[in-house]
């Protein structure tokens, strides 16, 4: 079979501040036939992460950063088109790490079979992938949850924050969320949040969570940073623990930002505080899978997703993570 032509993203510049459309380029690249022991896949579905902010600045991180004039990376779910090894043949499902592009070919091992079993492909960039996992296992393994404990979300409308959230509720917690809209709070409580705070129009965060919260939190889910971990460690009482996933509101931030001024809480309510990645936890996988597969199928898990059409409209998704334009997980629909 002759090489497809295959439009991708590329990363045009390193952005200053918030990314912006002429931060990216929309180009065309050839995906060959796959050779022995290669795989060529036509991705259906992509996903924007806000970690991915991170990879744009040239620095060391867990990651490599991603480079000029190269498409960039990120999840996707895709069909084998035509393959090169026994192992996959034409039709399979796969997920990966080259999005951002329509077609991909490469070695076999860069891809992973997966059986949807009636649940829809995209739920494994979001529910079912790592969204969902960084939320299970960031929230079971550093909160450790007890029954009738309080706990605290921030970007609780995200595709991650959504998730502890309604996780938190299934291990009898009481849950208190953050998010940027009163149409985003009104999604939070159908899912069964207790109290949900808009940060954009409470006059004063702290004292809105005090409010839900009068006898302080036991944990602290932080996607967000900022003043929201100041109110966090305002709040927290001793024994706290804190899972610190992701501090958004500083991604863009184009000189160092002031820390919190009450760090000191740490040592005096003895919290618990760790930042963590999903791939720390890659061994419990499988539980992952299984269990909020169980979930899933019970109906105790409800998830929420906004699409944006076509390769082209990858950069637009992922600027938009920075506004709160997405409700639940952002995805980019391919073919």
């Amino acid at each position: 079979m002759p090489a497809i032509q295959s439009r991708e993203i590329r990363l045009k510049s390193r952005p200053e501040g918030t990314p912006a459309a002429e931060n990216f380029e929309l180009a065309s690249a050839e995906s060959p036939s796959p050779g022995p022991g290669m795989v060529q896949v036509q991705n259906l579905w992509m996903s924007v992460d806000p970690y991915m902010r991170g990879r744009m600045y040239d620095r060391p991180s867990y990651v490599p950063p991603f480079q000029l004039g190269e498409a960039l990376q990120g999840h996707a779910i895709g069909k084998v088109i035509e393959s090169g090894d026994p192992d996959f043949q034409p039709g399979d499902i796969v997920s990966h790490m080259l999005g951002w592009r329509e077609y991909v070919t490469g070695p076999k091992a860069l891809f992973t079979k997966i059986d949807a079993a009636g649940i829809p492909l995209q739920a494994f960039l979001g529910v079912m992938g790592m969204p969902g996992m960084t939320a299970y296992c960031g929230f079971l393994e550093i909160g450790a949850p007890k029954p009738g404990e309080t706990v605290f979300v921030s970007g609780a409308a995200g595709a991650v924050g959504s998730l502890v959230c309604q996780i938190a509720k299934i291990k009898g917690c009481k849950v208190v969320a953050s998010c940027g809209s009163d149409e985003k709070a009104a999604r939070l409580k159908s899912v069964g949040v207790d109290h949900v705070v808009n940060y954009k129009t409470a006059p004063d965060l702290l004292a809105a969570v005090r409010a839900a919260a009068p006898q302080g939190i036991d944990i602290y889910f932080d996607n967000v940073g900022g003043e929201h971990l100041e109110v966090a460690l305002e709040l927290a009482r001793p024994g706290g623990r804190f899972a610190e996933c992701g501090m958004i509101s500083q991604y863009n931030a184009t000189e160092p930002t002031p820390g919190p001024r009450n760090l000191v809480y740490i040592v005096g309510k003895s919290l618990k505080v760790q930042g963590f990645i999903v791939s720390n936890y890659a061994s419990m996988q499988g539980q992952f899978l299984s269990e909020m597969g169980g979930w899933i199928k019970a109906g105790k898990i409800r998830w929420e997703e906004t699409v944006m059409e076509g390769i082209a409209k990858a950069p637009e998704a992922f600027i938009g993570l920075f506004s709160g334009a997405n409700a639940g997980k952002m995805l980019v629909k391919l073919a």
